[in-house]
Order: C-alpha cells, then structure tokens, then sequence
C-alpha cells in the first residue's frame, strides 16, 4: 500500500474563509491527519463560499479531470443553519453512496458529544473519487477524518479500479492489519462477509435528506445517463446532472474546443470569413512606380531656383504615359511634358506632375485630335509634387495583415491581398457543421400533407441553417432522427461523423435539437455516452430557455487523412433543447462562441495575452418596460434593442407582451428580435429604466432602419 502515492484534495466552505483565507484553520488540521509515512500526496487545497454551484464546481474539477484525485474532503455546510448547503450540493454529484463511512464518523463523534447527531454528512464515489463532507469546525472534522482515516486507502484503491479479488486474498485479518485496525471477535464473520462482496450492490440511503437521491442503475457505474432498456421503475426522477452557471458552462465549451486547424487558400472571393493564421508581408510595394495623384502632365522640375530653367512656359507634349506592350516608358527630354492620368506611372526623368487646372491649351495637332503645345502657368513646381514615391501605400516586405485578422465582406483585405500581388494566404480551417433534429412528432416544414395527432413541423433544422449561414460556416442538413432506441439516432450520428449517408460530407461539430430532456425517448445523452463512448462535459445549465443544454465530445478516428493533415482526437457534439426558442438561444449562447474559437478568432488577443471575446457583442441597455424576473435562473429573454435620437441611448422592448414571461416553445419571440437580455435572477420584476446587459444578436433598430451595430 506504501508504494502507491495517493492524491488527496481537501474543499473548505465557508464564507468567512473565502472573504479572508488567513481565518481558515481547516487545513492545517486536516493535513496534520494524514500520516506523514503514509500513502498519501501531501493534499491540494481549495476555499468556495456557501453557494451549490461553486462547491459542485470545484469537485467536478477534482474528479473528472483526465487525472482525478482519489479522496475530496469537503469541511463545512453540512448543519442545519439556512446557508449549510453542502450536503444538498454533494448528493446529486455521487454515483455511489457509502453509509458506512457515514456511520463510522457519526458514531466517533457521538463518544465525543450528542450533539453530534445534528451532523449531515454524505460520502460516496464519483467516477473513481472517494467525496467525504465533514463538519466546519477544525475539531469536528479532525474527530470524523480520524474515525475513518485508517481505512480510505483501501477504499480509494477499490474505487480507482483496482482487483477487488487480489486486494481481499488474504482475507479481513491481513486487510487490518495493513490498515492498522483493530475489530471486536464478535464482529469478526460479519466484516468478512462485507469485504468480501464487492461493492456491486447499489443500495440508497438517502436517509433525512430529504429528497430522491439520483443513481447510477447500470453498470458501469460512472454511466450517468438513463439507460433506454431499463423498465421505467429504473429510470431517473430527476437529472444526474449538475446544474453549471452559463459562465461554468461557457468555460467547459471553450476547454473542450480543439484549437483551430491552418489550411493553405487561394485568394478570391471565397476567403470572406475566414481568419489569417500567419502573418501577411507584401510580395510587390504599392505602388510599384513612382505615380501621378493628378490629372495632369508630367514635368521635369527644377531642383533649385539656381537651376536656371522653370516649369513656366510653353512647352511641347512629347507623349502620353500610356504603357507600351513592353511595359516601358520613353524617358522624358527637358524642355518636353507628358499628358498623364491619375495613379499612372510617370516617364523617367520626370519628378513632377502639373495639375491640368494650371494649364492652357496652347496649340493642337494639325488634325485638331490632339494637343500640341500646352502652357504652364506657375513656375512654382518642385520636386515629388502630386506624386506617390513606390511603396509609399504598401512598402515592398511590410506586414499586411495579422494572424488573427479576419477577411471581412468589406472588401480592404482581399483588395489590399490582391494589390500586392499575395496569390494565396494560410488561414484557420471553418469546421462544418450538421445540424440534426430528432423525435418522432417532427415531420418536414415543407411537407405539403395535413399535421395529424401530436405532429409538429420541424422549425429548429432550417432556423439553425439559416443562422449558420449569416455566420459564414458551412453546414450540411442532417435531416430527421426518430426516437427509436434501436439504433436510428445512433446510425445517424455515426453517419455525420464519417460523411456517408444523408450528409455525405464529415463534420467536425454536431447541432442536434430535441431528445435531452428526461422523457424514455429523450436518447441523446445515453447515445453519446453509451454508443458513442463519449464525454457529456454538461447536462444541465441555471438558465431560462434552455436548461436541459447538453455539451459533450466523441472520440473520433477518421478512416483516412491526408499526409501530414492535422487530425482531431475528438467532435463536438451540442445537444439543444427542442423548443424552438431554447434552441436558439442556446446556440447563439454557447455554440457561437466554440465556432469563433474553431474558426480562429480571438488569437490576435490571445497573442496579447488577452481573454478573448468570442460570441455575441454585449452592449449596456435601458429597460423601455418592467421585465419579470425568473426567482432561481438567469433569463436570456429576447428583446428588440432600439437606438433613440433623441437622448443616444440604447432601449430594449420586450417580443412579447409587456410584463409578461416568454415562453421557451414561443417560435415568434426570436421572429423580429435583434437581442438578448441577460436578466438575473430576483424577485418580482425589474423596473423600467433599469440598466441591464444585452448580447446583440442583430443590428441595432434605429428609426424604423436598421444599423450597423
């Protein structure tokens, strides 16, 4: 046991401690526990106010990171003060409950005083973790980690996947005594009998806690999913998930985002929307000749006054700059000018141009077509006037554009590409994206037969493809899955993945809409996890529309790549709520900001070291009217931002009615919005006037027209 290192982390909340770490005295007691010779990493440490979201957080980090800790001690929250919310947040997050452990603490305490019975500790396993809570109190949780503490690192061994059979060989006497423990005679047969069943059995003890405790019915055990073949007495009451803040969530999808892929493009019309991946430098100078800025005629001008000649007189016109078919020019003689048009190259030995309006026609050819003589006016001319020096625009090697610079619709850079003779670029591959519907209630929009029953015309695929489109990212139309659990969803999502079937074309992220609710045929979650092997990174987001949002990626091996193509190790999959509304606001949320990253926007600020802004604009608003407040979720409430002349300020309306909630299956509240409104939760309404943050999906209504944003 001696030879394997195991790594500990222990989790203090408390608000106290979070406002000032030098109060805490957690830590160090805790860390006294652990024996100094023994199997254990000296432990890693962390402090979270008394909020659910952030101590779900913070163990999801520990145990589900690719290299997980073996043991979360999480001291404070678990009395019965309004703020002791530790229990309530750790419960959900288990797959597996140990009550004996449970036991064991409570019953050291109880020698020490009654009142330990006013404890709520849980522990458990998540994936392969051992989570204990113990209380606040550093003499409370050294007395509970030192009832148990003998025994966790046959524990934590078991739960990280080691041989149950191999560990109990030598029966419960040598167990004790690696342990360094001791048990009564009379409970001799009975311990044995425990250690030597695995720990298969899945019971519940959800005893005083007040609420169904969610659990893992199939094997294995780190499967969180609902399993389709389970009979509904095994399917969950309510979700396994924990509920992610959207910044939570936001974080997940940008840690899981494989960084962009560089590709070689030509430069035409087609390079609008992709992002420079290496740093542009001029092949030719701009201009590449010394050039007029005038209608005029070229002159040779005196370098000085002592010079003895003037650009004041009449003078013959010798020739017009027009190249010839060998690209050259003839040299300009003194006391001769040259007709030449603006941005044309002036004849050698010329240095000047004289603007036509300080000139007269003095004579013409003979056949009248044609000046002969023309006269100058001013004597006043110098060297370089109405002229541009070559590379005066664009010097010959000089950076163009920037990695990170994105080719606008604009026009400028492809223009100054093309101006400088760059026949092609390396930028940031767009991923192609499919975009999936499921259930069997959806038929196609454009089906010309009457709806029957519960049938619905499936909105969410061509909302999504439109939106995609105004994006600039190529997508591919994967059609209709049916919720059948024998194998339709599965087979069209491993179609998309290798380009064969419907799409025909292999995709790199997958929008599916529908199916992740909790419903027996809502099949997305235990698809992926289940026949995808894949990672669900959330199921669950605090926010209104689109709570049940799901994130996850799959393993990937393409069947063939081209030599030296980069190849990914993994696709997104994002699975948004069927209610047309959730779906689009979910994917301007949360799939928008993974295609910029995909795509390589936000790398100039990275280069900076600066957090890139990916997604939707954010601009401050003021209410035109109260807006309901939902009591527990952030609500992204559609809204239409409209610019006022009068004061300069930026006003948003409601798409439904005033005062009144949006529903989340609502099509027409996304029909004419531009924005959406990031409401906090609170009680009632907030007032008109109020000033509140708004991510502009849209340009900006001013005046009945639409603006640039």
């Amino acid at each position: 046991m001696a030879e394997q290192r195991l790594k500990a982390a222990i989790l203090v909340v408390s608000d106290t401690a979070f406002q000032d770490p030098s109060s805490d005295r957690v830590f160090g007691t805790l860390i006294d526990v652990f024996p100094a010779d023994g199997p254990w990493e000296k432990p890693i440490t962390k402090i979270v106010p008394d909020d659910v979201l952030q101590i779900q957080r913070a163990v999801c980090d520990w145990t589900d990171s690719p290299s997980p800790v073996n043991l979360v001690l999480i001291s404070g929250g678990t009395g019965f003060a309004v703020k002791d919310n530790t229990p309530e947040a750790v419960t959900p997050l288990l797959h597996r409950h140990a009550p004996g452990l449970v036991h064991g603490m409570i019953a050291a305490s109880l020698k020490v005083t009654p009142f330990a019975m006013m404890a709520r500790p849980v522990a458990g396993t998540r994936h392969k973790s051992l989570v204990i809570t113990l209380p606040g109190s550093p003499k409370g949780a050294k007395e509970n980690l030192e009832a148990v503490i003998k025994l966790l690192p046959h524990a934590c061994t078991q739960a990280a996947g080691a041989d149950s059979r191999t560990l109990h060989a030598g029966g419960i006497k040598k167990l004790e005594a690696e342990a360094g423990v001791k048990s009564e005679s009379q409970h001799d047969h009975h311990h044995h009998h425990h250690h030597e069943h695995t720990h298969s059995h899945s019971h519940s003890h959800g005893h005083g806690h007040g609420h169904v405790v969610p659990r893992a019915h199939t094997t294995p055990s780190e499967r969180r999913s609902n399993d389709p073949a389970a009979g509904a007495t095994r399917r969950y009451r309510e979700s396994p998930y924990p509920m992610l803040s959207v910044d939570e969530a936001l974080r997940q999808v940008s840690a899981h985002t494989p960084e962009p892929e560089v590709i070689e493009v030509p430069v035409n019309i087609d390079l609008v929307g992709y992002v420079i991946a290496e740093d542009v430098y001029a092949a030719e100078a701009v201009p590449a000749y010394l050039a007029s800025i005038v209608d005029g005629y070229a002159v040779i001008a005196p370098e000085s006054p002592d010079d003895g000649h003037s650009t004041k007189g009449i003078f013959p016109v010798a020739s017009i700059t027009h190249a010839n078919e060998e690209g050259a020019l003839a040299p300009l003689e003194p006391g001769t000018i040259a007709r030449i048009t603006t941005g044309a190259p002036l004849p050698p030995n010329a240095n000047a141009v004289v603007m036509v309006e300080d000139t007269l026609l003095a004579s013409s050819t003979p056949d009248g077509k044609e000046e002969a003589t023309v006269e100058i006016l001013t004597g006043e001319i110098k060297p370089n006037e109405n002229v541009r020096q070559p590379g005066s625009d664009v010097a010959l090697g000089s950076r163009i554009l920037q990695r990170g610079d994105l080719i606008t619709p604009v026009g400028g850079e492809i223009g100054l590409l093309a101006a400088t003779g760059t026949r092609t670029v390396k930028v940031f591959k767009k991923p192609v994206v499919g975009v999936l519907s499921t259930g069997d209630e959806l038929v196609e929009h454009d089906d010309p037969r009457s709806l029957q029953g519960g049938q619905i015309r499936d909105s969410n695929r061509p909302s999504i493809l439109s939106c995609l489109k105004s994006w600039g990212i190529p997508a591919v139309d994967l059609g209709i899955a049916r919720d059948t659990p024998a194998g339709e969803l599965e087979q069209s999502l491993r179609d998309a993945l290798r380009g064969v079937g419907k799409s025909n074309t292999s995709v790199d992220v997958i929008i599916t809409t529908g199916g992740v609710s909790m419903g027996e045929l809502d099949l997305l979650k235990p698809t992926i996890e289940r026949s995808l092997g894949g990672t669900i990174h959330f199921g669950r987001v605090s926010m209104k529309p689109g709570k049940p949002t799901t994130f996850a990626t799959v393993p990937f091996k393409p069947t063939s790549s081209a030599a030296g193509q980069q190849e990914r190790s993994s696709r997104l999959i994002f699975s948004l709520p069927g209610n047309p509304a959730s779906a689009l606001v979910t994917l301007n949320l949360f799939v928008l900001p993974s295609l910029h990253k995909l795509i390589g926007l936000g790398q100039k600020q990275a280069a900076l070291g600066i957090a890139p802004a990916l997604g939707l604009p954010l601009v401050a608003v003021t209410l035109s009217h109260a807006f309901p407040l939902d009591p527990k979720r952030t609500e992204y409430h559609r809204a239409i931002v409209t610019a006022s002349p009068k004061d300069g300020r930026l006003y948003a309306t409601s798409t439904g009615a005033e005062g009144v909630g949006q529903r989340s299956s609502r099509v027409g509240s996304l029909a004419s919005a531009n924005s959406l409104l990031v409401l906090q939760p609170g009680k009632g309404s907030i007032a008109q006037g109020s000033l509140v943050e708004a991510l502009m999906m849209g340009p900006i209504v001013r005046e009945g027209a639409a603006v640039a944003l």
